[in-house]
């Protein structure tokens, strides 16, 4: 039982770090195309744009997208505090603010006693500190934001209700959440400098197993495969990408914390015309997008067009719209949960197949100079940072996507026809597929929370990216068959009253009518 509540903490974790992520992501796009389009090498490719109204305007753009990512720990402190709260969510980010600029300070504090605040600003980055929102402190990066939101979250909870005597009651209740979360973070901004060298060593460690040149590549995307049953592969890619278990890059003198961090200064500020571009690029992104794209862009196509082959051709009609839905959510949203859940529910021992695989084949990005930025591994992504880059390479990505198309293809194709899995479009018959895609919301809403009990054996709803996590009071009110009524990829039991149901993208959606359900139904 302690168990099961220490993976639900972390998967919990792990999802409130989608939102800043989800936030990086679209404006990482804005800051890809002004980036590209201010180059030199541009300009001279597209006489046009050397024009100062033009060059104003995309100068400003990227301007104003760069807020996002020189801000990147406030995000953190903002979105770990709004997904890890149970009550109060908006005190808990109000909090989580004042709690993340208090570190700041108390940290400056703690630097400038024990003598060591660094003076000369060309060796800040040297001693780990910078300027942070007006502020010369340590540089912690995303892990103070995520600190400080933990600490804003858990208060909250605790606090929200608290009674004060009488003359000091205007301060309690949500008043004192911000109140209390600005006292702990002081103690908090004291010890972090001490433990931060020790802490820092430690990621260091442990940052062989997934940076090592010969097979740490293949080691990360076979664990992030591997990881997404749980929830916890968010919180994998957020280690390697802020912290210093992705490594610390040496770039025109100054250190970047994380393959994120080093990537977001070459490619929005430096440009393919900068040595850092041919001597770190490539190592970086193998771990982004240039990764993510071999699964998004060729392995995922794959997999439907195998499951559409292997399907019977009574049900390949049926099955082509489900499949086709489930690939382009992978191919233009990044979304790749829906169909490997497909599989997983249906064969756990292929999802470990596509996991190993999926590392294997991702070990030829250590000898190709391949280039594509950025987080995600849409095609429009690949349009942006792939093809409209320099240098990129994108051609060594498409020659092994296509290698890895292939593989993924015949892996699957052969194990559903030896094993007989019930994939799309082999099992009997495919239900009220068009729920979804007609976009019904209330009419699944009424079928889950059925399929469920009813409202009266529903005690919590929550959902990630692509499922629902549902508290019960009786898991043995569940109804599984009818669940699979509302046009979901499949539902289990993550453990005893507590139910997964899989609606890919759509979830939110599907979340929204489900509360409207039980408060309205």
């Amino acid at each position: 039982m302690k168990f099961a509540r220490t993976k639900n903490v972390i998967q919990q974790f792990g999802r409130s770090l989608l939102l800043p992520i989800a936030v990086m992501a679209p404006i990482g796009m804005i800051m890809g195309i002004t980036g590209a389009l201010g180059q030199e090498y541009m300009i001279e490719k597209l006489p046009f744009l050397d024009h100062v109204i033009i060059q104003t305007i995309i100068n400003s753009l990227r301007d104003i997208s760069s807020v996002v990512f020189n801000n990147i720990p406030l995000l953190f402190a903002m979105g770990v505090a709004y997904g890890m709260s149970k009550n109060e969510k908006g005190i808990a980010v109000f909090a989580s603010v004042l709690g993340y600029l208090t570190l700041l300070i108390v940290m400056n504090v703690y630097l400038t006693a024990t003598g060591t605040l660094e003076a000369d600003p060309e060796k800040l980055s040297q001693m780990g500190q910078g300027v942070i929102l007006g502020i010369q402190t340590l540089r912690i990066d995303a892990f103070g934001g995520i600190i400080a939101g933990l600490i804003a979250a858990k208060v909250a909870d605790r606090f929200y209700k608290l009674e004060l005597p009488l003359a000091f009651a205007f301060f309690g209740g949500k008043k004192s959440v911000p109140i209390i979360t600005f006292l702990f973070m002081i103690p908090v901004g004291l010890i972090i400098p001490f433990i931060w060298g020790f802490f820092t060593q430690f990621l260091l460690s442990i940052s062989f197993i997934f940076m090592n040149p010969n097979y740490g590549v293949g080691v990360y995307w076979f664990a992030h495969r591997a990881l997404i049953p749980f929830g916890l592969h968010h919180v994998l890619a957020s280690v390697v990408r802020f912290s210093e278990a992705g490594g610390v890059y040496m770039i025109d003198g100054q250190n970047y914390i994380g393959i994120l961090n080093a990537t977001n200064k070459i490619l929005f500020d430096l440009g393919p015309d900068h040595e850092s571009w041919s001597r770190l690029m490539p190592d970086l992104t193998k771990y982004l997008a240039s990764g993510q794209m071999l699964i998004t862009l060729f392995r995922i196509p794959a997999i439907g067009l195998a499951m559409y082959h292997t399907a019977y051709a009574s049900n390949k009609t049926i099955a082509k719209g489900t499949i086709i839905t489930v690939v382009l959510t992978a191919f233009l949203g990044n979304v790749t949960e829906p169909l490997e859940f497909t599989f997983l529910f249906i064969a756990p021992f292929l999802f470990i197949i596509y996991a190993v695989l999926s590392g294997v084949m991702a070990i030829p990005l250590n000898y190709l100079d391949v280039s594509i930025g950025y987080i995600r591994g849409t095609i429009f992504d690949f349009g942006i940072f792939g093809l409209l880059y320099e240098n990129t390479n994108w051609y060594q990505l498409v020659l092994l996507g296509i290698v890895n198309f292939i593989v993924f293809y015949a892996v699957f194709r052969f194990a559903i026809v030896k094993f007989n899995l019930k994939t799309p479009g082999r099992e009997a018959a495919i239900r009220n597929v068009n729920l979804l895609k007609e976009k019904k919301y209330p009419e699944i809403a009424s079928i889950v929370v059925e399929g469920l009990g009813g409202k009266q054996n529903i005690k919590h709803v929550d959902n990630c990216v692509t499922r629902l996590r549902i508290d019960l009071k009786d898991d043995e009110k569940v109804d599984l068959e009818r669940l699979k009524d509302a046009g979901s990829s499949g539902s289990f039991m993550a453990q005893k009253n507590h139910i997964h149901v899989v609606f890919g993208p759509h979830v939110e959606f599907v979340r929204n009518a489900v509360d409207d359900e039980i408060k309205n139904g």
